[in-house]
């Protein structure tokens, strides 16, 4: 594993506080005011990642001003007012920076890291924190403006999205890269690496939180290839060592959670070996650390993936050791999650027994409801996820009728910005009423995931409506089936990039 030397740093003018902001909190804690601020998203179709830590960010001025998603929330929030008025900086004083003064000193290759070293570029789907600094290089001092050194923001950019569907590679390494002034190639590989501080920690935490918020919207096969970047550039920034231990735990703990992510996007497109050796390495940093949060999580997926590979017995071992490291932590949802992929490994060993007694303990813990101890990562597991990791063990269990149903609800939860859970819950219905006997209602439910493949590119659900097509190949004469079929044989399979 990489060093987390600590070395000493030039200590940077402090942030300013936004009091306006804080003013706003009044008595609620800063948790409560992250789940007014993510309610208010969720009425206007915004998702955001807010939680008490983004909260104390901007209280603390470390957020000048919010990208746009949050700007559109907070003035959803507290109409009629300005984000001056919420204590934000304008837009334009922090996209721009005057060139940098003859009196500074250069940097040296001594400040800047370790000589020799490659610098790799944290590419493409690296979404700085869209309200923290870019690296050291693109911040020049400009004495003639107060924020100078504070934050740059970048936001969170439907443009980006756009140009991942439509575009090719370069696009979207283009549009990624630019906010955070780094490159690739020859160019990168000549500089040796400087020390990391809290920009590159908060680069890396974002660089997360966009490959999970694309994940849910597109699905991974499009993302897998690209997301190999910026989890190679994490790496690195570990071996150069960073500038305080805080800020070397927020490296590892960041790198541990991008291989997570990383492991996902193989995981769900197919790529198994890949996943598992993802997931092996985020459970080594986790160990490293003595991080029990991202040990809960690796083991949480190492489950997850070995029910999916046809290794049951190992799924639930996985489950119960991240169980055994995720009790500290006081999270229920949590443990509502962990015993819900100990329930999909007793599925596969079919041992009906066992799944349902893991099954009742996640309903029962789920039930307790959220609570600070809730880690981000977890956002996606609400009642929906909950009900579709049930219809998937009784579907393993042949219990069909069952798994239909709560296939079902699944699908009529989901928030609808999930395109990607949307379109693997429906595909699990088609799935679930072609085998129970249901043809004319499994193709109908099939034709609607297709309408979805435009946006999502998933092997895991291109997978499941390829088994449904075989299942529905004997009922072609069955109302709607034979539509269901001739437009899945047309559908361009997406290949794993």
């Amino acid at each position: 594993m990489a060093s987390s030397t600590v070395t000493s740093s030039q200590p940077e003018r402090p942030p300013r506080p936004n009091m306006a902001f804080r003013q706003l909190r009044a008595r609620r804690s800063p948790a409560e005011f992250a789940a007014l601020v993510r309610r208010a998203a969720r009425e206007i179709g915004e998702r955001v990642s807010c939680d008490a830590r983004y909260i104390g960010r901007v209280e603390a001025g470390e957020i000048r001003c919010p990208n746009y998603a949050y700007e559109r929330v907070f003035l959803h929030m507290f109409p009629g007012r300005t984000l001056s008025d919420l204590g934000f900086a304008p837009r334009s004083s922090v996209r721009g920076r005057a060139a940098r003064p003859a009196a500074d000193p250069p940097e040296t290759s001594a400040s800047r890291g370790v000589p020799g070293e490659s610098r790799r570029a944290l590419e493409p789907y690296d979404r700085q924190d869209p309200h923290e600094p870019p690296p050291r290089s693109r911040l020049r001092s400009n004495r003639g403006d107060p924020h100078a050194k504070d934050p740059l923001n970048h936001e969170e950019s439907d443009v980006l999205r756009r140009a991942f569907m439509t575009g090719g590679g370069a696009t979207v390494a283009a549009a990624t890269l630019a906010p955070l002034g780094l490159t690739t190639g020859a160019a990168a590989a000549e500089r040796p690496p400087r020390r990391a501080g809290t920009p590159e920690a908060a680069a890396l935490e974002e660089a997360v939180r966009r490959i999970r918020l694309l994940d849910d919207r597109h699905g991974a096969d499009g993302l897998y290839r690209r997301a190999a970047a910026p989890l190679r550039a994490a790496y690195a920034l570990l071996d150069a060592g960073a500038t305080r231990q805080t800020t070397a735990d927020r490296l590892h703990s960041g790198a541990g959670e991008l291989a997570i992510s990383v492991g996902w996007l193989a995981h769900d497109s197919g790529r198994f070996d890949d996943a598992r050796s993802h997931y092996a390495e985020a459970l080594a940093t986790a160990r490293v650390t003595g991080d029990a949060g991202l040990e809960a999580h690796a083991f949480c997926n190492t489950a997850f993936l070995a029910r999916d590979a046809g290794r049951p017995r190992e799924a639930v071992r996985a489950a119960q050791a991240a169980q055994r490291a995720a009790l500290p932590l006081g999270s229920d949802r949590l443990m509502s999650l962990l015993a819900m992929r100990e329930a999909g490994g007793w599925a596969g060993l079919a041992d009906r027994t066992g799944c349902e007694q893991a099954l009742v303990r996640a309903q029962t813990l789920f039930a307790r409801g959220r609570s600070d101890a809730d880690p981000e990562w977890m956002s996606f597991y609400g009642e929906a996820e909950l009900e579709g990791l049930e219809a998937q063990c009784w579907s393993t269990l042949g219990d069909w009728r069952r798994a239909s149903r709560h296939a079902r609800r699944a699908a009529r939860l989901q928030d609808p910005h999930f395109t990607r859970n949307i379109a693997l819950y429906t595909a699990e219905l088609a799935d679930d009423l072609a085998r129970e006997g249901r043809p004319d209602e499994a193709a109908e439910a099939g034709l609607r995931v297709l309408s979805l493949l435009d946006q999502v590119q998933s092997s895991r659900i291109q997978g499941m409506l390829a088994g449904t097509a075989r299942v529905l190949l004997p009922h072609r004469r069955a109302s709607g089936v034979s539509a269901f079929l001739d437009r899945h044989a047309s559908t361009p399979r997406t290949g794993r990039t």
